[in-house]
């Protein structure tokens, strides 16, 4: 095994430089895991073979080659490369970049000008490429992990194209250890079975599994690490996951449609990819509680109930024994029958009453709490359920202007079904007995 690890000392002048600046591609070609983009069919490769770029918004989670991708671009069609970052760049270092990019286009050389983290920019500072992008002052490929439809302004996102660079997957990662281990001159001191778990714990991030890589080759390591070994050693990447951006808006939405379309394993698996990257609990449990009222109803009005007993649970025990709650109201609702006729009725009555603004109920449903409302008939002829034949009146509680509308229509899954009977029953009863009158 110790000849696995054997290899050629690799010069000091070179270990001074970060292992992932050391193996970053060459050309567009080795660029690992966008071939989608990057190869002869996908839109990078198609400007390229033309020799002529258009500018570029690269979108894609952190780690997946946006820089390298940048500047292959530019060695590729013999652009000038300048690179800014929004993060540490102001209104002054984009009117210098701007200025030297004109100097150089009177003297017929094209400026790629690549800016990472371009959502950081606020929207007058977009504003201020869009002038020189039109006119061909500098190709702009701006970087992001955020949402574009979201980040950028609308005008700026006309002036470009956006590309989605894909989280890299196990083949792809481990097709990059194998490049550093190449740089390196050996094998990484793993068992394969820690291998993988290394791999795995990159969570698609380039940039992060080669930082923990060069850490072990760094480390001087005889004995081949196992997985509880390289666990103990290194820190694993945590989920990528911004509260208050598209990623936690994403995820909120795959539990809330996996609870609707009845997948209890599904929506246990979002719901524990929010819990474990820190979301707070009672926004799960308010989502949770919306999917109660929106997608279940009446058809099992113990949804409800769960979410609601689960918000005491947890306000009770706190983290971690009361996500356990969470967990309960998470699967309830997920196997409980599905209807939506709450959530329909509702927007068909708030429609309704908009509609037919500030119609008067029927005198005979109105209190009469004086000589004069008396007088003009409020309460004459009202009826008390409870003294009628199976203490159902049939009297009409509508308008007098306005016909008796359906907004709540039961379906025949659940507790529902049960109210779909009785309320047919009391429309025939309605039906007779205001016939009869």
């Amino acid at each position: 095994m110790a000849d696995l690890f054997a290899s050629e000392p690799v010069p000091e002048a070179a270990r001074a430089v970060p292992l992932a600046e050391r193996i970053r591609p060459a050309s567009l070609g080795e660029v690992i895991g966008q071939e989608h983009l990057t190869g002869a069919a996908g839109p990078i490769g198609r400007m390229v073979a033309a020799g002529r770029l258009s500018s570029l918004i690269l979108w894609g989670p952190p780690g997946t080659g946006k820089t390298s991708i940048a500047r292959l671009l530019a060695d590729a069609v013999g652009y000038r490369f300048v690179a800014l970052s929004a993060v540490f760049s102001g209104v002054a270092d984009l009117k210098k970049v701007f200025a030297e990019a004109e100097v150089h286009a009177r003297a017929g050389q094209h400026t790629l000008l690549f800016v990472d983290e371009i959502h950081r920019f606020n929207r007058s500072q977009q504003d201020g490429f869009l002038p020189y992008v039109e006119a061909g002052t500098v190709t702009l490929v701006g970087a992001t992990t955020e949402n574009p439809s979201f980040e950028l302004n609308s005008a700026l996102l006309s002036r470009t194209q956006v590309l989605v660079l894909n989280r890299l997957d196990e083949p792809a990662l481990d097709a990059l250890l194998a490049r550093a281990e190449e740089a390196e001159g050996g094998a990484l001191p793993l068992v394969p079975e820690a291998r993988a778990a290394l791999v795995t714990s990159a969570d698609g991030d380039g940039r992060f599994l080669l930082n923990q890589a060069e850490a072990l080759f760094a480390a001087g390591i005889d004995t081949p690490l196992d997985t509880a070994q390289l666990r103990d050693l290194l820190q694993r990447r945590m989920p990528v996951y911004d509260k208050d951006r598209e990623g936690h808006y994403g995820l909120i939405s795959a539990l809330h449609k996996s609870i609707r379309g009845s997948d209890p394993q599904a929506a246990l698996y979002y719901l524990a990819r929010m819990l474990t990257a820190g979301e707070e609990p009672l926004y799960l449990l308010r989502r949770l509680t919306r999917a109660a009222v929106e997608d279940i109803g009446l058809a099992d009005p113990q949804a409800l109930v769960q979410c609601m007993a689960a918000k005491d649970t947890y306000d009770f025990l706190g983290s971690p024994e009361g996500e356990l709650a969470i967990v309960q109201a998470c699967l309830y609702l997920a196997t409980a029958p599905k209807s939506n006729a709450v959530y329909t009725a509702q927007k068909e009555a708030w429609r309704s009453a908009k509609e037919h603004g500030s119609l008067s109920p029927p005198k005979h449903i109105l209190g009469a709490p004086t000589k004069l409302m008396r007088g003009l008939g409020y309460g004459a002829g009202y009826q008390y359920d409870h003294d009628q034949p199976d203490s159902f009146s049939g009297q009409s509680y509508w308008p007098e202007e306005m016909e008796g509308q359906t907004y709540y229509r039961p379906t025949d899954r659940g507790f529902e079904k049960r109210l779909a009977e009785r309320l047919a029953w009391w429309d025939e009863m309605r039906a007779t007995r205001q016939g009869g009158q």
